[in-house]
């Protein structure tokens, strides 16, 4: 019986071997009743496929049944303890009824067990399910029944279902492999016998291997993760309950006869591999010496131009497409007598190597000639190309030599001049590499030869080897004319540049004197605070000037220049243009704006001096000056002064009509500040001078009266010392005369 004939049967798990054992190491058959009625024949027919899987040794050992009847009724579960004895009367040992806790009439179910004990054959007790375990290991019993062993039962059906798939495809698979292994051995007893080549397997023995081993793999990796837990993990697809050493068996076998089979069909490939080998090693031997030498024995030009040599590979190209072809199967057949000679048989080794020899002879000899004659057109075209290029490159040159140069400035000059040198220099690294790709070719050309009647026959090739000679020398003559061409191109350019240069040199000529302008009339805006200041501004302005003369020499010099150059390259069109005018304008711009400036620091310069002699005229060194020089030296600081002032209020007037002022109208305010305070200065210095003489006569005066005073009270107090001096007189008389009458008393 196999499982898919009862598979939607066994998919309602009316019975299972959950793989747990007893203590007697039998196997526990499980029957878990539910509340729907339960069909006797369908557990009779699960009871059988079950009971046919165990080996003969692991029914000897005897079975505990353990029938579930927590959710069934009685006398259904009488009904399947009484089936029991038709069907495994033999192999049950003991019968666990699982009863509910309160339902059934223990006297009832006892005595009738007990009363039909000798007549079943096997014990049956009646046991709740906390109380299983007294004869069975927890380890040994689901987890429905308070156990810990794992039990998936689709999984097990599945297992069982390619389990037995295995076992069917391989033994029908082994029948068919032994035939025609068999058959193969009589043909090669019966060379004559024609082989049955199309006598082949029903069934892929890589799959049907495949999964027998992923079959074994499963079971010994089940067996092992039971036995390293403990048996908690024990699963029903052991080698007991799924014949392991069968799976194995029948892999042995398949192996075998598998691998004999291999063999068979190498035998079988060699053969017509031989065969095939030898038919396409004769075609491509007879089209490479015959059509393949023809197309390469008429193709021997190299062409006259890029064009040419272009149509000519594109031909080459062509020929190589259907050489290509019969190389492909060059390579493809000589990997085939390889994969033969590493077989080592003997008996095809000789014919094997002498078919490969010859068509390696053959293909070799018309590939090097492929070769050679794709080298010399890949030359002879780059050649062409650097023929070309030479030529476009001799035309640009020539056309360039041939223009009128008209460059508008000394850089564009400078810039033409230099691509002329490019030009000639690229020029001249083309006609090398002309020369060095016309070699190539040529040489190239005296080694070339063609096979014909098995032998190697030179081709003539002069006239290829002239056409190149005669380029050649073309493209040296015409790179001589235009070398000769620069040469005088060049010296033209430099007279050019030198034109363009003196050009731009006046240019900056009148840019460096209008900004010495600009300096002039911005910044030299200083009159100096003393004589001794402004002579230093004058020394320095005369420097200044000197600088800007010897730029506008420059300029007048470098305009001299520009048109003897003119003159000599017959540039008439070419002139000094506005540059003379306008060095002309700016410079007699300087000059009235130097000599405006000049002006002012004279009149600066004798205004501190007039102003510094009244200011030192009356300091004790100089001591006093007449009357008459210190009213002109007034009248003159004033006048000068004034005079000064108008000055710096008046704007420097071009010859053209313009005006400019001296700095920004700050600075002329701050310059008028300083001559202002300096005339108030000596205006003070003036009256302060006045006040003091005034003051000398009334101290004349004072003095004098103080004098006479002074005479008096000295004749006065003359007067009472001589009076004091008679009164002291008087009285010490007195006393002498009073002593003198003391001591006669006496």
């Amino acid at each position: 019986m196999e499982a898919t004939n009862i598979l939607p049967i066994l998919k309602k798990r009316l019975a299972f071997l959950s793989g747990g054992k007893d203590r007697r190491s039998g196997l526990i058959l499980t029957i878990p009743l539910c509340t729907e009625q339960t069909s006797m024949e369908e557990l009779s027919s699960t009871l059988d496929y079950l009971l046919g899987i165990p080996s003969d040794k692991c029914k000897a050992r005897g079975f505990t049944v353990i029938v579930d009847g927590r959710k069934s009724q009685w006398n259904i579960v009488k009904t399947v303890v009484l089936m029991l004895q038709n069907v495994i009367p033999a192999e049950v040992s003991l019968v666990c009824v699982v009863k509910p806790d309160e339902f059934w009439d223990k006297k009832v179910t006892h005595f009738c067990f007990w009363k039909e004990k000798d007549r079943l054959g096997f014990e049956v007790i009646l046991v709740s399910a906390n109380k299983l375990t007294r004869y069975i290991e927890p380890c040994q019993l689901t987890d429905e029944f308070g156990g810990s062993l794992v039990y998936d039962h689709m999984d097990w059906v599945n297992k069982r279902l390619v389990f037995e798939k295995f076992t069917k495809e391989s033994t029908s698979l082994l029948d068919e492999l032994v035939v025609i292994n068999e058959s193969e051995k009589s043909n090669q007893l019966d060379k004559e016998r024609p082989p049955d080549c199309n006598f082949l397997p029903s069934l892929d023995p890589e799959t049907v291997l495949q999964t027998g081993h992923e079959l074994l793999s499963e079971l010994q990796q089940r067996r092992f993760n039971g036995s390293e837990g403990g048996g908690v993990a024990w699963s029903p697809m052991d080698d007991e309950l799924l014949a392991q050493p069968q799976v194995m068996k029948l892999l042995d076998s398949l192996r075998e006869q598998y691998t004999k089979y291999q063999e068979v069909c190498r035998q079988r490939s060699k053969r017509s591999q031989l065969e095939e080998i030898q038919t396409k090693v004769m075609q491509v031997v007879n089209w490479l010496e015959g059509p393949g030498t023809e197309q390469l024995r008429t193709q021997w030009g190299i062409g006259d131009s890029i064009r040419a040599s272009q149509a000519l590979q594109q031909k080459h190209e062509e020929m190589e497409s259907q050489h290509s072809e019969w190389f492909a199967v060059y390579v493809e057949l000589n990997q085939q007598i390889a994969a033969l000679l590493s077989a080592g048989d003997e008996e095809d080794l000789v014919e094997l190597k002498g078919l490969q020899q010859q068509l390696s002879d053959v293909c070799y000899r018309q590939a090097s000639q492929l070769e050679s004659r794709q080298n010399v057109l890949q030359s002879a075209h780059e050649f062409h190309g650097t023929a070309q290029d030479l030529s476009q490159q001799l035309d640009g040159l020539l056309g360039m030599l041939c223009a009128d140069v008209a460059p508008t400035d000394g850089a564009a000059i400078q810039q033409t001049l230099k691509h002329l040198e490019e030009k000639l220099k690229s020029v001249e690294g083309s006609l090398a590499g002309l020369r060095e790709k016309g070699q190539v070719v040529m040489d190239q050309m005296s080694n070339q030869t063609t096979w014909s009647y098995g032998k190697d026959v030179p081709i003539e090739n002069k006239e290829n080897i002239d056409h190149i000679q005669g380029v050649m020398e073309d493209m040296q003559l015409r790179k001589q004319r235009c070398e000769d061409m620069v040469d005088v191109r060049r010296l033209k350019m430099l007279q050019m540049v030198q034109l363009f240069k003196c050009e731009e040199d006046a240019s900056q000529a009148v840019e460096w004197l209008g900004e010495l302008l600009d300096a002039l009339l911005k910044t030299h805006i200083r009159l100096g605070d003393d004589a001794q200041e402004t002579k230093v501004l004058l020394e320095k302005h005369k420097k200044f000037v000197d600088v800007a003369q010897s730029t506008y020499d420059y300029g007048r010099q470098l305009l001299q220049a520009t048109v003897v150059l003119c003159q000599s390259l017959r540039c008439t069109t070419r002139s000094s243009g506005d540059t003379l005018p306008r060095l002309n304008r700016v410079w007699k711009q300087f000059t009235v704006t130097s000599e405006e400036r000049v002006h002012r620091l004279e009149m600066a310069c004798s205004f501190h001096t007039a102003a510094e002699k009244v200011l030192v005229q009356t300091s004790p060194e100089q001591g006093d000056l007449p009357v008459e020089f210190e009213q002109e030296t007034y009248e003159e600081v004033e006048t000068v002064g004034k005079a000064l002032l108008d000055r710096l209020t008046v704007p420097v007037i071009f010859p053209d009509g313009s005006e400019q002022y001296f700095g920004s109208p700050g600075d002329m305010a701050s310059s008028a500040l300083h001559i202002r305070d300096k005339m108030k200065l000596v205006e003070d210095r003036k009256l302060t001078l006045h006040e003091e003489d005034e003051e000398d006569v009334e101290q004349l005066q004072y003095d004098q009266i103080h004098d006479q005073d002074k005479e008096l009270q000295d004749d006065e107090e003359l007067q009472d010392d001589q009076e004091l001096q008679e009164v002291d007189k008087e009285l010490q008389d007195g006393e002498e005369l009073e002593l003198e009458t003391d001591t006669e008393k006496s």
